[in-house]
């Protein structure tokens, strides 16, 4: 079964819409067939996901660090949790297990995950389509920022469009589909 990875917050965040995103996210890509990668937790945006995604009757894969399983509280009930030794390992499984790449609103390490899987793309590490879900323009100030790195020289273009941005998964799933 192919597998999407969903990169997203360990904290529900303050915008209820997000949590309601993330359950929406989930849904999605098990109807699109999909099986989810994920952080492993059972908290904040990384429990929405897996729990939907549970009851859709979808596939979950779990990755954690040891240190983090008691920290995020890793979910019992996945379909299958790994756990790590650490974050190097953590990310590296991810992307193994993976076909594709979604980052959902959330903080540092949300982007440390989506930027390493961008830059693994960018220097050809794997070509898989990678995504980042815009809900609610949580990440407009962030898309900015890279139209002014290609702007200022330091993005080539087609480096740019090693990811495509849409408010909705279905639109990320659909342009998936179109490469």
């Amino acid at each position: 079964m192919p597998r999407i990875c969903i990169f997203c917050g360990a904290r529900p965040g303050t915008n209820a819409g997000f949590l309601a995103t993330a359950r929406e996210t989930a849904r999605a890509v098990v109807r699109a067939g999909y099986g989810i990668v994920y952080g492993g937790g059972r908290v904040g945006l990384m429990g929405a996901i897996a729990d939907a995604a549970l009851e859709a009757g979808g596939e979950v894969i779990g990755v954690i660090p040891r240190g983090l399983a008691t920290a995020e509280v890793a979910h019992d009930r996945v379909t299958m949790l790994h756990v790590v030794e650490s974050m190097h390992e953590r990310k590296a499984m991810m992307a193994d297990l993976s076909d594709a790449f979604v980052a959902l609103p959330g903080g540092f390490g949300t982007m440390d995950e989506f930027h390493e899987i961008l830059t693994w793309r960018q220097l050809a590490i794997h070509d898989k389509p990678i995504g980042l879900l815009n809900a609610d323009g949580y990440y407009d100030t962030l898309l900015a920022l890279y139209d002014r790195m290609e702007r200022d020289g330091f993005l080539p273009e087609h480096t740019r469009a090693l990811f495509v941005a849409a408010p909705t998964i279905d639109t990320l799933l659909q342009r998936f589909a179109e490469r």
